[in-house]
């Protein structure tokens, strides 16, 4: 495998914006179809893109967190689904980067750079709760260790070349272990029949004793010993793909009312788009959008900073940063897709149209975790200064 190694921010979000322009145009068959994007994904991993945070030390462009927050906001404009694939990606590159040994991160930044991709085989169902984590890392006498368990909604796993597996080691720590796609043992199923996000292949993944060297698994329990940002970026990616969904449902809506809705008779107006009262509707939900994004970019900046001065302090503020950007732009996102319909008119209805995928891949992803529970830590952190639990999901 080869792929184009991107030499800065800049060339990256010429990159991003390109593949989002191309991947908008089939989006909405390959919903309708239930067509997996697998040349899509590989247009993404020639492209280099899934190289971009690999350090500058090891040939990569090392982007900041801020253009990376960009490029799956771009994607996820064009495409909900396919910019969802790489998220799990970058999430598992950070503990690369955070506990990989000099010679892991060698050999793994070098895959990257070929344009290699991780997948994820992390949650499971049935159990307690998400972080009730049930897969087994079992030692041998030699070193290596066997894993065995079953991980539902493992985006990314079908098209992966490796599959980090999160599991439980004897002493019950977190580990993570980096799978190659076709070890013996592993089987990926396509059993994903979410009503959104549908091409994304978030199925099953089964693991029979399978083997793994003792230098492909990473002491992922480590990261939150100390003040981290692995879960700040990896939610910051989640707000960017709904800022996307978002953005993209509004100029949907905005091209369906210009193109083809009718005005109320009752306006006295010749179009829709003179309609004052759709005029009014748009502007609102244009505020949301913009909100959205300017959240985002506060978030990623937040990020950033606490990279250059990681601290208990700086680490806590990214992550309330990044939680009010991923409910400001879940909120949004549902909102959006929702009033697509509104604004567009019964014609927008059509189910040959396919406008309500918006709705569903928001609906969907929205899903992932509570902002509920991400306004409960802004309040406490905001009344009280306490500073946010380090669990990964903030």
């Amino acid at each position: 495998m080869s792929a184009h190694v991107i030499a800065d921010d800049t060339e990256a979000l010429a990159v991003a914006a390109a593949l989002a322009e191309e991947f908008r145009v089939g989006a909405s068959a390959r919903d309708a179809e239930r067509r997996l994007p697998r040349e899509e994904v590989d247009k993404l991993s020639a492209s280099g893109l899934l190289a971009v945070t690999v350090p500058a030390e090891h040939g990569g462009a090392d982007v900041t967190v801020l253009t990376l927050a960009e490029i799956f906001r771009l994607l996820a404009s064009a495409d909900g689904s396919l910019a969802q694939i790489p998220q799990s990606h970058f999430a598992y590159v950070n503990v690369i980067h955070r506990q990989g040994t000099e010679e892991q991160r060698k050999f793994f930044y070098a895959e990257l750079l070929a344009g290699c991709r991780f997948g994820n085989a992390q949650s499971e169902a049935g159990t307690k709760h998400v972080q009730d984590i049930r897969t087994r890392l079992a030692p041998q006498p030699d070193g290596s260790y066997v894993l065995t368990g079953v991980k539902h909604y493992c985006t990314g796993a079908l098209f992966a070349d490796w599959i980090p597996v999160l599991a439980r080691a004897e002493d019950d720590n977190l580990h993570v272990a980096y799978v190659p796609r076709q070890a013996p043992g592993l089987t990926v199923i396509d059993d994903w029949d979410g009503m959104g996000q549908r091409t994304t292949a978030s199925g099953t993944v089964r693991l029979e004793d399978v083997e793994v060297p003792a230098d492909r698994v990473l002491p992922h329990h480590l990261t939150f010993q100390g003040p981290q940002l692995h879960g700040a970026v990896a939610q910051l990616l989640h707000a960017a793909i709904d800022a996307g969904i978002a953005g993209g449902a509004l100029a949907e809506a905005a091209e369906f009312v210009r193109s083809k809705s009718r005005p109320w008779f009752e306006s006295g107006v010749d179009t829709a788009a003179e309609d004052p009262l759709l005029i009014q509707r748009f502007g609102e939900l244009a505020l949301q959008v913009r909100a959205s994004e300017a959240l985002l970019r506060d978030s990623a900046r937040a990020v950033e900073a606490a990279r250059t001065d990681l601290t208990d302090d700086t680490a806590a503020e990214a992550s309330i940063a990044v939680a009010a950007a991923k409910v400001q732009a879940a909120q949004t996102a549902v909102e959006v897709a929702s009033a697509l319909f509104e604004v567009s008119g019964t014609r927008a209805a059509l189910n040959s149209l396919n406008l309500h995928r918006h709705w569903r891949d928001a609906r969907t992803h929205t899903l992932h975790d509570p902002t509920r529970w991400k306004i409960q830590h802004i309040g406490r952190y905001v009344l009280n200064g306490t500073r946010p639990p380090r669990h990964g999901l903030l």
